[in-house]
């Protein structure tokens, strides 16, 4: 009895069990291969998506030029009128005290000097002082019409920048529409194909969320990333070993997308890779600031402004940090990271790879006339963690 159980056990499996399982291995295969080339054309259709994101974004950057010339027009005349104003009303509160006296020698000069008691002779020395001062109070009286003239032209002219301002606006509003449509059509399809390193990014994010500064932030992710890929090396063997090929080329699948390069690079720094956002530099790399030489750049941005990537690389942060705000990372491969902050909205996500130029993200609004102060992109770019000065890597501008 115990020989046939032994006997049963071991027997061979049927052709009809074999084929099976041939199927059944062929149909695994199969399912990878359509996973992998529908993630393939996905990832070519974002590709080509980008590419167009990016020519919307620049055709935005012009509109966005007009923007900051009209702005900065509006509030060079604004902070001129407010200075003409105060010195209006400074010399209007010199003037004050002085006015009736002012009125009483227009009307009655002669009075006027006739109710001071004083001798004869002293009374031509009074004219001729009351002369002077009435001169004197003519020329104040001149100079205050003369500040009124001021701050009247200078409201015209203000008034004649508004509409030019106001259309320059719209037409960047519309622009605006038309790029966030495609950013909010790319992120549903990337919302339905995500790619295989996307969850291992968000990992690596939330663990970079934990540190206290930014080069902690970058270590930690880039640390997190080579566990992630190490994890799925391990994944990859565990399964050849044990001969499950659909799981083993998952896994080597996941591998390879997470030791593939996040970017080309910067190159070297000759001034080729996009400007981050339109505007002007108004805080260089190394100039002093109350926690020491600025590591990065700062730039005065138009209301609202699109922010671009300046290289090609990876989303590797996209959340709020420390006293940062909102911050933004992009991987840009050999050991290069972009860091920015300043922002009013995020448009990417962790995980999602971005072309050079490729809009990000957009800064806040704020009214030229107001006293608030300008928004500005801070700008840093690491290598290794380091940072170095972004300037002669980005085009002076756009």
């Amino acid at each position: 009895m115990l020989t046939l159980l032994a006997t049963t056990a071991a027997a061979p499996p049927t052709q009809q069990q074999v084929q099976e399982a041939e199927r059944a291995r062929a149909a695994q295969i199969e399912a990878q291969r359509a996973a992998e080339a529908q993630a393939a054309a996905a990832q070519a259709e974002e590709r080509r998506l980008g590419a167009a994101r990016v020519e919307a974004a620049a055709r935005l950057r012009e509109l966005e030029s007009a923007t900051e010339a009209a702005a900065a027009r509006v509030e060079a005349l604004a902070q001129r009128r407010a200075a003409a104003q105060a010195r209006l009303a400074a010399r209007a509160a010199d003037i004050a005290p002085l006015l009736p006296l002012i009125e009483r020698l227009s009307l009655y000069p002669a009075e006027t000097l006739l109710a001071v008691p004083m001798p004869p002779e002293q009374s031509v020395r009074g004219v001729l002082v009351l002369g002077g001062i009435a001169r004197q109070l003519e020329t104040e009286a001149a100079a205050l019409r003369a500040e009124q003239a001021e701050v009247a032209a200078l409201q015209a002219q203000l008034d004649a920048e508004m509409p030019k301002l106001a259309a320059a606006q719209a037409a960047q509003a519309q622009a605006e529409a038309a790029l966030d449509a495609q950013i909010a059509a790319a992120r549903e399809a990337r919302r339905v194909a995500e790619d295989a390193g996307a969850e291992a990014a968000r990992r690596a994010a939330a663990e970079g969320a934990r540190a206290t500064n930014l080069r902690a932030a970058i270590a930690k992710i880039e640390a997190e990333r080579r566990a992630a890929e190490a994890r799925a090396k391990a994944e990859a063997d565990a399964a050849e070993r044990q001969k499950r090929e659909a799981e083993a080329s998952a896994a080597r699948a996941r591998q390879e997308a997470l030791a593939r390069p996040a970017g080309p690079g910067v190159g070297a720094p000759r001034g080729v890779l996009t400007a981050p956002v339109a505007g002007t530099v108004v805080r260089g790399f190394g100039e002093p600031t109350e926690a020491g030489p600025a590591p990065g750049l700062s730039y005065a941005a138009p209301p609202g402004a699109r922010v671009v990537s300046p290289c090609g690389g990876r989303v590797v942060f996209a959340e709020p940090f420390r006293s940062f705000g909102l911050l933004l990372i992009v991987d840009c491969g050999g050991g290069y990271h972009f860091v920015l902050s300043g922002f009013d909205r995020l448009d990417v996500q962790v995980g999602q790879s971005v072309q050079a130029g490729e809009p990000v993200g957009v800064m806040p609004n704020w009214d030229p006339r107001g006293s608030a102060p300008r928004p500005s992109l801070y700008v840093e770019l690491r290598r290794d963690g380091q940072p170095v000065n972004p300037a002669p890597f980005l085009r002076a501008k756009s």
